[in-house]
């Protein structure tokens, strides 16, 4: 059945052009038949599709069928457009815009068919987590199809999957306010509490996530809203549990927060992809980080569940097992991307196992009944920095296998050396700074020096949201990583700003002080416009989960202008680097392709600006084609099937190009 209008609901604007209703029942979400019901492809997070039409012969001929531009969605333009779409009988839904408005559109030609914009005023002018978000989730039962969304306010928005009007009898007339069901007092306007991630619909469940403001902030206060995570019927909207990840005083945890400090610390939350497993009932969260990123003086102990996966029970909630990654953590390496799930034979046993990869470049394996690790992990010895009221764990878990699939920690050894006189700089440069493995802990930075710790990978990884996805026939994990080396100190806090004793910043020698220039040409982490480190800067990498092994590893991205055309590097044959952008790259498996795209935008032989989205031979890591786009890619392809045609759609955007949804197919025979 198709309607037609336009019609105002409470403060959300409803345009209906036409859509049709899906059909199907299923509490699982998959891609079997050519559809994509959840952002990573199905509740396991593989992002893997069985299709085959676009294959290493044909790749390159890929075809622009239709765009969707998002610069009308919202009073400004998006830039940066990191939604991944569903695909549910033939309609395409996602967020967009600067609102977060949600659209349906025609999954064949990209025409609109629907769009639900809610503008909340102050509250979404001021949330700590704008933009166009990262997607929606889909729940059906059969009779009924829904589209869930968080708006950038913190609401939880139920809409018809059909018409896009609000769901009258889910919660107050379709929507939620996340934050007046926190279990904590929150103001609705200001709190700083919020999400990009879309939730996850697991059979009749809706669960969800917490973000908050980023902690690279000299405002930091010791307290701040609690990331608890809450599960919500599907039908209804009743709140049907919720998980503190910050235990109350009674609770699993408690005692792992010294002198009471849980009670006043907050984040820990879940802005990561959540991951379930239906047949076990086992809901899976990543935890992010506590308040104060990298000064935890005022949260002393363990703090538990912050960086930890925890796996609960998908109908009460409760913990079911759990694996914290970082105890008390002050290097901001949260856990940045939904784990993944995975059938697979190890020693000659088959298991069922669960893979986080994480900001530090470890890929955590373990039993995803048990919590039980695949290969030993080892709590071992870490140094203990010198910052005044620091409380330091004695130990961090160092996974034994498999091998890390980005750089960790920094040495001369990991410094630029294309050349004796580039590696002499970086030499110079690095000697303004504290080095060493993984887990040297923070300095209070000093104008005489250290500036501060030399980190690697940073607070952005390593992995990062993106994450990885999963070839089930195989049994191996694709991930994207990124080499980029960061100074992380602290200093003593203004406290006309913040109640904290000390804050991030770098106590750098002002320009009247007699540093000389390679102090302060140091403050840029890079040799005359170079990185600091050497290549590759993006790289692509393939595990194999039945044996641990890394089976290739690549660089991922073209090389950029700046270094291919450096004056020092002209009598130099660089090999491609990868991208320096910054960004790690997200993951598509196909039934025949590993799939790509490149964030940072270069200039291409014939002249024109502009980014790849490349294929790789799943089994080699080989180039196997690439398709032309206009700029970089901001959020991670996906692949469907429609009319009998497969079908690849990536969000495209940057500097001087507004977002784009971009779909592309094969050529008419």
């Amino acid at each position: 059945m198709r309607r037609k209008g336009v019609w105002w609901i409470g403060s959300g604007l409803v345009i209906v052009c036409g859509v049709c209703w899906a059909a199907e029942a299923s509490g699982q979400s998959d891609t079997a038949n050519g559809e994509w019901r959840s952002r990573g492809g199905d509740l396991a997070n593989r992002r893997y599709a069985p299709l085959a039409r676009i294959n290493a012969e044909n790749f390159s001929e890929l075809e622009t069928v239709w765009r969707f531009k998002t610069d009308n969605l919202g009073p400004r333009a998006d830039y940066n457009l990191q939604a991944t779409p569903l695909m549910v009988g033939g309609t395409l839904y996602m967020t967009a815009g600067a609102r977060r408005s949600v659209v349906a559109l025609d999954a064949a030609t990209g025409e609109l068919l629907w769009v639900y914009r809610l503008d909340e005023g102050e509250r979404g002018e001021v949330s700590t987590r704008r933009g166009s978000g990262r997607g929606v989730a889909y729940w059906t039962d059969g009779r009924e199809a829904r589209i869930v969304y968080v708006t950038p306010g913190y609401r939880l928005v139920a809409l018809e999957a059909a018409t896009g009007r609000p769901v009258p009898t889910f919660g107050d007339n379709g929507m939620i306010d996340l934050r007046l069901e926190a279990d904590q007092p929150l103001d609705p306007v200001t709190g700083d509490i919020a999400l990009r991630t879309p939730p996850v619909v697991a059979g009749d469940t809706i669960i969800v996530g917490a973000s908050h403001g980023s902690g690279q902030s000299r405002d930091l206060n010791m307290s701040g809203p609690k990331g608890h995570v809450r599960a919500y019927d599907a039908r209804t909207g009743k709140r049907l549990w919720i998980f503190h990840t910050i235990p109350m005083a009674d609770e699993y945890g408690a005692d792992t927060w010294l002198g009471d400090s849980r009670a006043y610390t907050g984040n820990a939350g879940v802005w990561a992809q959540i991951t379930v497993d239906l047949e076990l009932g086992h809901v899976y969260l990543p935890t992010e980080s506590a308040t104060g990123d990298h000064y935890g003086g005022h949260r002393p102990g363990d703090n538990l569940f912050s960086d930890t996966l925890v796996a609960v029970d998908l109908e009460t909630g409760h913990r079911i097992w759990h694996y914290q990654f970082i105890h008390h953590d002050i290097w901001d390496y949260d856990l940045p991307c939904g784990p993944i799930l995975a059938d697979v034979t190890v020693d000659g046993r088959p298991l069922k196992v669960i893979a986080q990869p994480t900001k530090q470049s470890w890929l955590y394996v373990f039993d995803r009944e048990t919590g039980e690790p695949i290969w030993p992990i080892e709590e071992r010895p870490v140094e203990a920095g010198g910052v005044p009221g620091e409380w330091y764990a004695g130990t961090q878990p160092f996974p034994t296998w498999p091998p890390p699939y980005d750089r960790q920690g920094v040495s001369l050894d990991d410094l630029i050396d294309f050349t004796p006189e580039l590696r002499a700089r970086a030499e110079e440069i690095v000697s303004h700074y504290e080095l060493g493995p993984i887990f040297t802990p923070p300095v209070v930075s000093r104008p005489e020096g250290p500036y501060g710790t030399l980190t690697l990978p940073n607070i952005a990884g390593g992995a990062n949201w993106p994450g990885g996805s999963l070839d089930p026939e195989t049994g191996i994990l694709y991930i994207g990583s990124r080499t980029d080396p960061m100074s992380i100190g602290v200093i003593e806090a203004d406290p006309e700003r913040s109640d904290m004793s000390y804050v991030v910043g770098t106590a750098a020698p002002a320009p009247e002080v007699d540093a000389g220039a390679g102090a302060l040409a140091a403050l840029r982490l890079e040799v005359d416009g170079l990185p600091l480190t050497k290549p590759p800067y993006t790289r692509l990498t393939a595990i194999d989960l039945n044996t641990g092994a890394i089976v290739w590893q690549v660089a991922h991205g073209e090389t950029p202008d700046a270094i291919r055309n450096h004056p020092a590097l002209r009598e130099f044959d660089v090999p491609r680097t990868g991208s320096t952008d910054g960004r790690a790259p997200g993951t598509l498996v196909t039934k025949t392709l590993l799939i790509a795209g490149e964030a940072q935008v270069t200039t291409m032989p014939d002249g024109r600006r502009g980014a790849m989205l490349r294929a790789y031979d799943k089994g080699t890591g080989a180039e196997v084609g690439a398709v032309y786009l206009p700029a970089g890619v901001t959020g991670p392809a996906m692949t469907y099937e429609v009319d009998g045609e497969q079908h690849l759609t990536v969000a495209v955007g940057g500097p001087g190009y507004t977002a784009e949804l971009r779909t592309l197919k094969l050529p008419a025979p």
